[in-house]
């Protein structure tokens, strides 16, 4: 299992970069989980060749326990032509495949429960690696969301900070206010001026009509003194 151990101990040696040199996320993430699948890249051909170790634990033991029956077929074939002698050294080189055999097999057994670890711990790292590559870019896209947001902050907080900036916008907004009001005061006393002017004409005007009239009914009055011709 120290495979796996050493794929763990990797992982957390770059979470733990990644945690405190947080300046690129995104780059820091995609090399995480670039050298998370070359680790188990390694991982894998070291199952591999646990894996072939026990299948050729499982050959040496299936061929040892044949060569122990090929041999107690032998002491019976010497046992059938009455040679027993013949017999028991058969049978002498039968127990020793039989206990060569039996040690293979012991070892087979452990092998086998071995690669079955080595497979579950194999599955297990598969899917913590997914996994990973799933939130990758959640984590991401959470990363971009966080750095934008300190950049909305910091420009607050100049802003903010910069009171001169504020005094000089307040400023400006009290001229702009002024000539504003200067601009109807103009126009307010041109309109004024031409509405006096207007009443002016109109009274001499009406002044003049007036005396006409006046002169016009003195002159009839004194036709009428007058003696006819």
């Amino acid at each position: 299992m120290g495979i796996f151990s050493k794929l763990r101990t990797l992982i957390d040696s770059n979470i733990n970069d990644l945690i405190s040199q947080a300046e690129k996320p995104e780059k820091m993430l995609n090399q995480l989980i670039i050298e998370m699948n070359e680790q188990l890249i390694e991982s894998k051909k070291a199952v591999a060749m646990a894996i072939a170790d026990e299948k050729k634990l499982e050959r040496e033991k299936n061929n040892l326990f044949a060569q122990a029956q090929d041999w107690e077929r032998k002491a019976m074939l010497a046992v059938n032509n009455d040679k027993d002698d013949l017999a028991k050294e058969a049978l002498l080189r039968k127990q020793d495949y039989d206990n060569n055999a039996a040690e293979y097999q012991r070892q087979w057994e452990s092998q086998k429960i071995s690669v079955e670890q080595l497979k579950e711990g194999l599955r297990e790292l598969q899917s913590k690696i997914d996994e990973a590559q799933r939130k990758k870019n959640l984590l991401i896209a959470r990363a971009k969301r966080a750095e934008a947001q300190q950049k909305i902050q910091d420009s607050i907080s100049n802003i903010s900070g910069n009171k001169s900036a504020f005094e000089a916008f307040d400023r400006m907004a009290a001229k702009v206010n002024q000539m504003e009001a200067m601009a109807d005061a103009t126009k307010e006393l041109e309109d004024i001026s031409k509405n006096a002017a207007l009443d002016k004409r109109f009274a001499e005007l009406e002044k003049t009509d007036t005396t006409a009239d006046v002169l016009l009914l003195e002159l009839k009055e004194k036709m009428k003194t007058l003696p006819e011709k």
